[in-house]
């Protein structure tokens, strides 16, 4: 994918479709016909490529992740699994380094990257997929979507380091609720669990995602990608660690330009 500036639109055809427009890109699973499963090696590869890509441009500061057609990801494509390929396929050992290199690096991708991720989850977030929005940092949901953690029912466990993910987004006792049951789990439930901040009408969906995204993007890149990493952190460290890195980066930001502009101009408001 090319861009002339920040303002530029442009787009990437593949299983991972990136438009941009200015410091907003939006990521749509672009395989509507399986349900947007994310466990082919294509699908892995563009994950991880575009993470390192936006980690890397400091013009981007929001990413809003979400499914064509009526789902978000069914996760795994089960249809693999029952044949058994793909990276289902080999015996024990094989499987296992198909999961290390394979879908497993998704999550690993999210993790590093310091762009704040919004997911518009526009259907069914299932397994895996459910997994995906729970990787975000920021989730949005439309009237139409569910979350399943649906692994045990086919006999196997969260693979991709949903137990993780789920844990951290919703705590230990409804994460264990989900992950033993596999039942379903309507919007508003996940609204009133807190895996979304917000239910819309579907159609409302990617303009309350864009709006939200703008809401982050209109702030100093290092300041929002800092204050990502801080969060994480925050969730593996004592308060003593976590006070020491904050300390590190505020200060940091008290020594970049957009800071100091900011500061001249609430100083300048405040004497009208």
């Amino acid at each position: 994918m090319t861009s002339t500036g920040p303002e530029a639109t442009t787009t990437h055809e593949g299983p991972l479709r990136v438009e941009r427009d200015g410091h907003v890109e939006t990521w749509t699973i672009d395989l509507p016909e399986t349900r947007n499963p994310i466990s082919g090696p294509d699908v892995v590869a563009a994950f991880v490529e575009h993470t390192a890509r936006v980690d890397r441009d400091g013009d981007v500061r929001a990413v809003i992740l979400t499914g064509a057609g009526s789902a978000f990801s069914a996760g795994g494509n089960v249809h693999e699994m029952a044949e058994r390929r793909g990276m289902f396929s080999g015996a024990p050992y094989e499987q296992r380094n198909g999961y290390r290199h394979g879908i497993q690096q998704i999550p690993l991708a999210l993790r590093r990257c310091e762009v704040p991720f919004i997911a518009a989850v526009n259907g069914p977030a299932v397994g895996a997929g459910c997994d995906l929005a729970m990787m975000c940092d920021l989730r949005i949901a439309s009237t139409k979507a569910f979350f399943a953690e649906s692994f045990v029912q086919l006999g196997i466990i969260p693979g991709d380091g949903g137990a993780w993910f789920l844990t951290r987004a919703i705590g230990p006792a409804r994460a264990a609720e989900m992950a033993l049951t596999g039942d379903r789990v309507d919007a508003a439930t996940a609204l009133e669990w807190g895996m979304v901040s917000r239910v819309v009408e579907p159609e409302d969906l990617l303009d309350a995602a864009r709006d939200l995204a703008a809401r982050v993007a209109k702030n100093p890149p290092h300041a929002t990608r800092m204050a990502k990493k801080l969060i994480q952190e925050s969730q593996q460290r004592d308060l003593e660690g976590v006070l020491e890195l904050s300390a590190a980066m505020q200060a940091i930001s008290h020594h970049t330009q957009a800071h100091t502009d900011a500061v001249q101009a609430f100083v300048e408001r405040t004497r009208r």
